[in-house]
């Protein structure tokens, strides 16, 4: 019998969480670039929030368009945006 946890290994990420990894990513990358560098790079974590944003309100943004397009990634609820 095979648990959840490995049922849900086997499919692969999906879109959401590859975005949430992304964004995360991207944060602290510009966290880290704004204090090492310059306060300009902490716009990085700015946009990464915008695009977090519109996907919880519009229910996609140009991350998630560009990654299902690219990629065979598919949104968990199995909606198509």
């Amino acid at each position: 019998m095979t648990s959840s946890c490995e049922t849900e290994r086997s499919r692969g990420w999906y879109l959401e969480r590859v975005l949430f990894a992304m964004a995360g990513t991207v944060s602290l990358v510009g966290g880290l670039l704004a204090l090492l560098f310059s306060p300009w790079f902490a716009l990085l974590p700015v946009l990464a929030g915008v695009n977090q944003w519109l996907f919880v309100v519009v229910g996609a943004c140009p991350a998630s368009y560009l990654l299902s397009r690219v990629t065979s990634l598919k949104p968990a609820a199995g909606v198509n945006r």
